[in-house]
């Protein structure tokens, strides 16, 4: 593999790790491909199988749980068993589980795939894998790095969505599940050919070092004791608790809200899943920018005041998207751009909050524990909207009850200290 990589190297007008952002890019964006493919099946599975919303919104759930609870450990298990590893075997558990979902016929099996099989592959292919990749491969333009990272879990949206709600009308949900078990597939050997495990390895060191580094000592504590020590240390700093719970926020009003359940929400107001997933692919468009963008201004201005005002307008957005329907052709344009541009703009501030706190090596690592109270908000969003759906017959007050969280949130992270000098307590191996 290194030798692929270095006669790639040799030929390249430009820096090899521009190389290894874009294959990292291609597997998060497959993934986000993957993670939102349940979006577009929730009425399709009701009407073959009969099963309640509540039901498929538990699995969906389970999902979105096990995506930020695999990633503490995964960040860990990268340091112990390397990055390379780690996401090959991810990638044959996305391809795998999204295969044998074309076979389910009751809930369980449903759980099983795309909640557990499913769920622990794209917790593996998240953004601890990103600030990973920035944080071995970076010294400078971390936050830009980070924010084309994370702007693949928006193109992965705006690529696949439309194309998987057309597929479910015309083939039926079995083809999207194929779809996704082939892009996942095919992800492979381009990580095995082109993605090393440092830049050491290819003769490199990180983008912006002013001086050769030398490679980090190799990791030899049981990656669950790692990921758990590490996170012993870090409940003890009052910044972890509250990138912590703001994320958790995030978490509520994105993936477990929007992302769930946008598509069937715009049914109940007569809009078909194909132009459903348009608008979300729209909004993945926007996101692109607004992330990218993030990571720019990441690197350049205040983190904490980038954070509220991203939250403030984000919980704006929730609040309006009620009144958005009734608006004729304006109300969700409106919506769309305001909420597109921060969808997932949180993430190259969060993580550079989390490096100014804890350090480097630890970062990732603490930063997988705040995505998983990400994902967590994630799934209880996602059950609690489901609930009051079928309570209620409506999403409005899950709208309310989302904004007014995130203006919460806005408020939360202007308490973070920052440049701390907890990163000494927390004894991850150099």
């Amino acid at each position: 593999m290194n030798r692929t990589a270095n006669s790639i190297k040799n030929r390249l007008p430009f820096n090899y790790v521009w190389i290894v952002v874009g294959t990292i890019f291609v597997v998060l964006l497959g993934a986000a491909g993957i993670r939102a493919t349940p979006s577009v099946m929730i009425v399709p599975l009701e009407h073959e199988f009969g099963w309640s919303r509540t039901t498929i919104s538990f699995a969906i759930s389970v999902n979105i749980a096990l995506y930020g609870l695999i990633g503490p450990f995964s960040a860990a298990a990268m340091q112990r068993y390397g990055i390379r590893r780690m996401v090959l075997g991810a990638l044959v558990l996305l391809s795998a589980g999204t295969a044998l979902s074309t076979q389910m016929s009751l809930p369980w099996h449903m759980v099983a795939a795309w909640g557990l099989i499913v769920g622990v592959g794209s917790g593996v292919a998240a953004n601890t894998l990103a600030a990973t990749i920035v944080g071995r491969w970076f010294e400078a333009r971390r936050g830009l790095a980070m924010g084309l990272l994370t702007a693949s879990a928006a193109t992965g949206q705006m690529v696949f969505l439309p194309l998987m709600a057309w597929m479910v009308g015309q083939f039926g949900w079995r083809s999207v599940a194929v779809l996704v078990s082939a892009v996942a597939a095919c992800a492979i050997p381009l990580v095995f050919m082109l993605l090393p495990e440092r830049p050491q390895d290819v003769g490199l060191k990180p983008y912006g070092a002013l001086a050769d580094v030398p490679p980090p000592q190799a990791v030899t504590q049981n990656p669950m004791a790692l990921a758990f020590g590490t996170l012993g240390r870090a409940v003890r700093v009052p910044d972890f608790w509250l990138l912590f719970f703001s994320f958790f926020i995030c978490g509520m009003s994105t993936n477990g809200y929007i992302g769930s359940h946008f598509i069937a929400m715009c049914g109940d107001y007569g809009i078909n899943p194909v132009g459903g997933a348009g608008i979300l692919a729209a909004m993945g468009v926007l996101d692109l920018i607004g992330t990218t963008l993030s990571g720019w201004l990441s690197d350049r201005f205040n983190s904490r005041l980038l954070l509220c005002w991203y939250y403030g307008m984000r919980g704006v957005a929730l609040i309006f998207l009620p009144h958005a329907f009734g608006l004729s052709y304006y109300g969700l344009p409106i919506f769309a751009l305001i909420y597109g541009l921060d969808w997932i703009a949180t993430v190259p501030p969060t993580v550079r909050l989390a490096n100014d706190v804890f350090g480097k090596l630890a970062a990732p690592i603490v930063f997988g524990w705040v995505v998983a109270g990400h994902q967590l908000g994630a799934a209880s969003a996602t059950m609690l909207a489901g609930y009051l759906r079928n309570s209620l017959g409506s999403y409005t007050l899950s709208s309310m009850m989302m904004g007014a969280a995130c203006i919460i949130a806005a408020v939360m992270v202007l308490r973070i200290k920052g440049h701390g000098k907890e990163h000494d307590m927390l004894g991850v191996p150099a």
